[in-house]
């Protein structure tokens, strides 16, 4: 799911502008598909329980941001645009109002253990995340 050619920027401003129309938020997914945890956590948003969450709630947009630990990275600039200055590892998963404000600052970057956190828990972050009030 997570791209290299494509336009990770001109993709998040149609979420963006999909989210204001809809009412909904935008949920980014950094990732790469080389990493574990990131195929893991597309996995989840892929299955019929996640499906239904995301399409009521969410405009999701996957973005690759190549190898960030080893200096290879890229598209990091969407990340810093909404607040996130650091990229320890993959994937990050930001939750963003409409109007780009980043929902979940202190979690963001703490995904890279994906593949073990249970659906349920999982589930219950974005469904949060989807109610919270904006900042």
């Amino acid at each position: 799911p997570y791209l290299a050619e494509a336009d990770a920027a001109a993709d998040v401003d149609a979420a963006l502008a999909r989210a204001a129309a809809s009412g909904k938020r935008v949920l980014l997914v950094m990732g790469g598909n080389w990493c574990h945890d990131s195929r893991a956590l597309a996995g989840w948003l892929e299955t019929p329980r996640f499906k239904a969450l995301t399409a009521e709630r969410y405009e999701v947009v996957y973005v690759d941001v190549g190898v960030p630990q080893t200096g290879a990275g890229r598209n990091l600039d969407i990340a810093q645009r909404f607040g996130l200055d650091e990229f320890p590892g993959t994937p990050a998963l930001l939750a963003l109002t409409a109007e780009g404000e980043l929902m979940n600052r202190d979690t963001a970057a703490s995904w890279r253990n994906a593949a073990s956190r249970s659906e349920d828990a999982i589930y219950t972050e974005l469904e949060t995340l989807s109610k919270a009030p904006a900042p």
